[in-house]
C-alpha cells in the first residue's frame, strides 16, 4: 500500500512540474512575442543605405586650424558674471569644448572623456592652461552652467583647480560666431515631446594657442593623456598642429521607420526579453533535473 501511495506522490509531483514546465514554456512564447520588435515579415527590408540621414549634412567638424577666435564675444560665466571670451587667454593655452548641458548623450561621454584624460596629464587647469566650455543652446543659464561645473571638478578631484574651469552660456549670436569660428556644424532636432530642444552635433575638442588660434582638433570622446600633453605644450608655444581624421560620433539617434527616436526604446524592449528568457530557461532546467533526481531507482 505504501509503495502505491509512494507512486502515486511521485506522479503527482512529475505531473505538477510537468504543468510548471508548460506555465513557463506558455509565458517564455508570450515574452518572446513582446520582445520581437515586429514579426519576420512584417517589415520590408529597403536596399542598403550607408549615407547618413540628410538632417546630418549640416553636421560635422571642419578643422579650421590657425583661425583666429573672435576673442571680443559676450558670454555669461557659471556664477552669472558677464565675461568676454578673450579674458582666458593671453597667458596660457586652452581646452575649448562646445556643449549643452542638456545634451542626453555625446557631451556627457565628451566632458567624461576629456576629465578623464586630464587625470594622467600633469598640466595643471588655471595654471598651465584654461578649460572653456561653451554652451551651443541659447536658453541655457548660470544654473545648469554651475551644476555641470560643480559635477565635473569633483569627478576630476582636485577643487584647487576650481580657477581653470570655465562654462559659459550666452546668446545665439555669439554662439554663432563661435562655432562658424571653430568649425563646428550642428542643427536643432525634437526631442522626445516633439519640441525643438535637442541638438544634433558631432563630438570634438580644441587646444587653442594663447593668442587664441586654434591649434588642434581631437574627435571623440575618448583621448589620449600623451596627445593632449603634447598638443597643451606644442599650442603654448603657438604652434599649430596638423589635421587629425575626421572620424565623427554623432549625438543624433534616427529611427528610419518612425522617423523618432524610439529605435532606442525597442532595443531596450529586446534586452529585457532576453533577460527574462534566459532567467525561465535557468528555471527550467532546475526543474528537469530535479525530476530527473526524483526518477533515479533507490539502492536499498
Amino acid at each position: 500500500m505504501f509503495g502505491s501511495m509512494t507512486k502515486i506522490s511521485s506522479t503527482i509531483r512529475s505531473k505538477g512540474r510537468a504543468v510548471s514546465v508548460a506555465c513557463a514554456l506558455a509565458a517564455l512564447c508570450s515574452l518572446a512575442a513582446v520582445a520581437q520588435v515586429a514579426q519576420v515579415g512584417d517589415k520590408q527590408v529597403g536596399q542598403p543605405n550607408d549615407r547618413p540621414p540628410a538632417i546630418l549634412d549640416k553636421v560635422g567638424i571642419a578643422q579650421h586650424l590657425d583661425q583666429q577666435l573672435p576673442l571680443n564675444l559676450n558670454f555669461v560665466d557659471e556664477t552669472g558674471k558677464a565675461v568676454q571670451l578673450g579674458q582666458y587667454f593671453g597667458k596660457h593655452p586652452a581646452i575649448l569644448a562646445l556643449v549643452y548641458y542638456q545634451c542626453p548623450m555625446l557631451c556627457s561621454e565628451e566632458l567624461n572623456g576629456l576629465t578623464g584624460a586630464l587625470k594622467m596629464v600633469d598640466h595643471v587647469p588655471g595654471k598651465d592652461f584654461e578649460i572653456v566650455v561653451v554652451s551651443i543652446d541659447p536658453t541655457e543659464g548660470p544654473a545648469l552652467a554651475a551644476a555641470k561645473k560643480a559635477s565635473y571638478l569633483k569627478r576630476y578631484g582636485k577643487p584647487d583647480t576650481a580657477d581653470g574651469w570655465h562654462f559659459l552660456t550666452g546668446q545665439q549670436s555669439a554662439i554663432d560666431s563661435l562655432t562658424k569660428a571653430v568649425g563646428f556644424g550642428y542643427v536643432k532636432i525634437p526631442g522626445p515631446d516633439g519640441k525643438l530642444t535637442q541638438y544634433a552635433h558631432a563630438s570634438s575638442i580644441q587646444i587653442v594657442t594663447p593668442e587664441g588660434k586654434l591649434a588642434q582638433y581631437y574627435m571623440g570622446v575618448e583621448y589620449s593623456p600623451k596627445d593632449l600633453r603634447l598638443g597643451l605644450v606644442e599650442a603654448s608655444a603657438n604652434k599649430i598642429g596638423t589635421p587629425v581624421d575626421n572620424i565623427l560620433t554623432y549625438c543624433y539617434h534616427y529611427d528610419p521607420q518612425t522617423n523618432s527616436h524610439s529605435l532606442i526604446v525597442a532595443h531596450v524592449v529586446q534586452l529585457g526579453g532576453a533577460v527574462t528568457l534566459l532567467g525561465l530557461g535557468g528555471f527550467m532546467l532546475v526543474m528537469f533535473r530535479q525530476d530527473a533526481k526524483h526518477q533515479q531507482p533507490k539502492n536499498h
